[in-house]
């Protein structure tokens, strides 16, 4: 019997990004091109360290104190308290009234995990609302949980634009209490984000319907290359609901940071405003302390090396400036390369309108290619992107912007030829 145990463990598919990437490795065609994963590479194609993380390495390592010891079980606090300083803005009245419990978490999928069980062991009857599309990982996450996911529009394929009505509409019909999952910034996978006028209405509507709001903040800094401009949705969301209820915020350096492989994240917890200071002070220490139970249950406690890189970062001014040119460089180059290929598209007449590539901001373009055509970049051309035609620009650079552009005129063309037939 031990032998046939696990016989009716289901297989499951690989994921499929990371099968993306195995199938890129595979092929050893010299022209391929890599736009399926999330990750900045430099104009040659390159990992790319940023220079204020080299600064940060250098200066932790010259530090006589350096060491491996445990961190606390909530993380490093100079990267919580630093963390939500840039988020949520140095002048914020959350942080100035101390309304905000805040945690280490493993990256942006850690401190979505770290949401995830919180709502589950309190709010179990809460329904988590995510955009249609959205990335892929977020319904595995709530889901594992046990928690229920529905979906509310947002990206219109006609116009290539949002969907306002829609969205509003699952923000009105929604059961009171719901949780809705917003992207802050540069959204994954279509790049297209409300205005700020849009956002007024989103967030006005959740409050009037008694709504909690999740962000996920994985690109802050990184899409615009200003912090503030891409921290504009969660700070009028701290402000819109402070008299309404919580909000949860998933925050990631992998990509402003690149701290990709280091696993560096905060989550954190923003209380409505409370009737008196005792108040505010029990409550913080009751989520302080399910929190770390939820942490210490699972990974004792977070990674120690990447948070003092990104902490020193933080709390550095010559490093932080540093670090703003870092984005800069990451957030132009990226869109630098959306022009281009906008234009390369227009120069070779590609059937079809490709203006929404520059409207959309942040690593990824909803290019509107089908899963069909994708298939064929891949197989005639090495050219890897996700089957629903999301493609990641930080692939793209000036040695291959002009061949991915001739493929996919070809690919277009040819299933354009072929519907005529």
């Amino acid at each position: 019997m031990s032998r046939t145990i696990f016989n009716t463990i289901e297989l499951l598919p690989p994921d499929a990004l990371f099968g993306i990437k195995q199938r890129y490795n595979a092929d050893e065609r010299k022209d391929k091109v890599d736009l399926g994963i999330g990750a900045y590479r430099d104009n040659q194609g390159k990992p790319w360290v940023l220079p204020s993380v080299k600064s940060a390495e250098l200066a932790i390592h010259a530090d006589p104190n350096y060491n491996h010891e445990y961190l606390n079980i909530t993380g490093l606090n100079a990267l919580t308290s630093g963390a939500a300083n840039i988020i949520f803005g140095p002048d914020s009245d959350a942080i100035k009234n101390e309304r905000i419990v805040s945690t280490q978490s493993i990256s942006g999928t850690g401190a979505l995990h770290i949401a995830a069980k919180f709502l589950s062991k309190f709010f179990p009857e809460r329904k988590i609302y995510l955009s249609d599309p959205t990335w892929a990982n977020h319904q595995a996450i709530f889901q594992a949980q046990g928690l229920v996911t529905n979906t509310y529009p947002y990206w219109d394929n006609e116009t290539k634009s949002l969907d306002l009505n829609g969205f509003e509409r699952s923000i009105e019909v929604a059961p009171e209490g719901s949780v809705f999952v917003l992207h802050a910034c540069a959204h994954n996978p279509t790049g297209l984000d409300p205005t700020k006028e849009q956002w007024e209405t989103i967030l006005e509507r959740i409050a009037y319907k008694g709504h909690l709001a999740l962000f996920d903040s994985a690109y802050q800094g990184f899409a615009s290359g200003d912090l503030n401009k891409d921290a504009y949705s969660i700070r009028l969301g701290v402000e819109k609901l402070k008299r309404v209820a919580p909000i949860l915020v998933c925050q990631s350096f992998a990509k402003n940071v690149g701290m990709y492989g280091e696993r560096v994240g905060c989550f954190h917890i923003v209380l409505p405003e409370q009737d008196t200071k005792e108040e505010l002070t029990t409550v913080k220490k009751a989520l302080s302390s399910q929190l770390s139970k939820i942490i210490r249950s699972e990974v004792s406690n977070p990674p120690a090396y990447g948070a003092k890189i990104v902490a020193t970062i933080l709390n550095s001014d010559e490093l932080r400036a540093q670090w703003y040119k870092d984005m800069i460089t990451m957030s132009s180059r990226i869109m630098e390369m959306r022009v281009t290929l906008r234009d390369r598209l227009n120069e070779l007449g590609t059937p079809g309108t490709w203006d929404h590539i520059v409207e959309q901001t942040g690593m990824f373009s909803f290019t509107g290619l089908t899963s069909e055509m994708v298939a064929r970049l891949e197989k005639e051309h090495s050219i890897y992107m996700v089957s629903s035609g999301r493609a990641s620009i930080a692939g793209l650079n000036k040695l291959n912007v002009d061949r991915v552009a001739q493929s996919i005129d070809e690919v277009v063309r040819h299933f354009t030829n072929e519907s005529k037939l």
